[in-house]
């Protein structure tokens, strides 16, 4: 337990041993990080370029990658920019194709959970398997003692576990640690997220523009990554020929109120867009796959 909380300490910038023993007159030494190695995930955007300006200010070596995850104008332009941050940073980049691991473990499952009724969050599934598995495993094979990305969430070791545990970032606007539980337990001691501490866009961009970086002003990326128009209904009837089934919606007592165009087209807890003329809001409540229905009911 003293190796884990000695790492988190100089994760977070805390003391050394020798430090603690100075007299309190005498400054803090800060750990060093000096010849620690890290891995950032760079996609080209404002977060992670900032996250390696911070990185480097802290001591750290930095090692740029960006994951070419599937073909597209978007991805290609990701990787250019984040190799001229890099360059502009002076720090090594790398490009790694993980298309297939991409393709298996996020865009597959995408269109299995539709099918199965269910409405996915393809980023729950590529942290966990690409940003925090492929690109891990990545990071071990370049002799990395850590591996960074720009989210907003936090680390922290936890005396009551007595090990380290995931957390909210100090912004709660921008926190994205519900799209990281996913994230293996055993390796949350080697992950840094230098963002952690900051409460909002704001001051990340300021950073970026005072350090000179070209895409101080780049938008936010709020689609999914894979459809860019943000249209999955289209990707999946176009890309992967799945044919919209004509059904009816349906009360719990089995009452038809009205016809559906395709059950991947709802999600429980939906209201707008039913497409029902009724007194109260109606909301979806389940699916009946066999009978091809949606499930409505008002709420309670």
């Amino acid at each position: 337990m003293e190796n884990e909380k000695k790492v988190l300490l100089e994760m977070n910038g805390g003391i050394s041993e020798s430090a603690e023993a100075m007299p309190a007159t005498e400054s803090v030494c800060v750990a060093s990080k000096k010849n620690k190695k890290v891995l950032l995930g760079m996609s080209g955007g404002v977060d992670s370029s900032v996250s390696a300006i911070l990185l480097k200010e802290q001591g750290y070596e930095v090692i740029g990658i960006t994951m070419e995850l599937f073909k597209d104008e978007e991805d290609s332009s990701s990787v250019v920019d984040a190799k001229r941050i890099c360059d502009y940073l002076n720090i090594p980049h790398y490009t790694v194709n993980f298309k297939d691991r991409f393709s298996k473990y996020v865009i597959d499952n995408f269109i299995c959970e539709y099918k199965n009724c269910r409405t996915p969050n393809p980023c729950i599934e590529c942290n966990k398997h690409l940003k925090f598995g492929a690109m891990y495993e990545k990071a071990k094979e370049l002799g990395a003692d850590y591996i960074a990305t720009g989210h907003y969430a936090k680390i922290e070791y936890s005396e009551e576990y007595s090990r380290y545990v995931l957390k909210k970032s100090a912004s709660s606007k921008k926190d994205q640690s519900y799209v990281l539980y996913g994230i293996p337990k055993e390796i949350l001691s080697k992950i840094i997220f230098p963002l952690s501490d900051f409460e909002n866009k704001d001051e990340i961009r300021n950073i970026a523009k005072e350090k000179g970086l070209s895409i101080a002003s780049k938008p936010d990326s709020e689609d999914i990554c894979f459809i860019p128009d943000g249209n999955y209904k289209k990707f999946m009837e176009e890309k992967y020929d799945i044919k919209k089934n004509l059904g009816n919606i349906v009360n719990k007592a089995g009452k038809v109120l009205g016809k559906h165009n395709g059950l991947y087209n709802y999600t429980i807890g939906q209201r707008k867009g039913l497409g029902i003329s009724n007194p109260v809001p109606l909301y979806v409540l389940g699916f009946n796959k066999e009978k091809n229905e949606v499930i409505v009911r008002r709420k309670t």
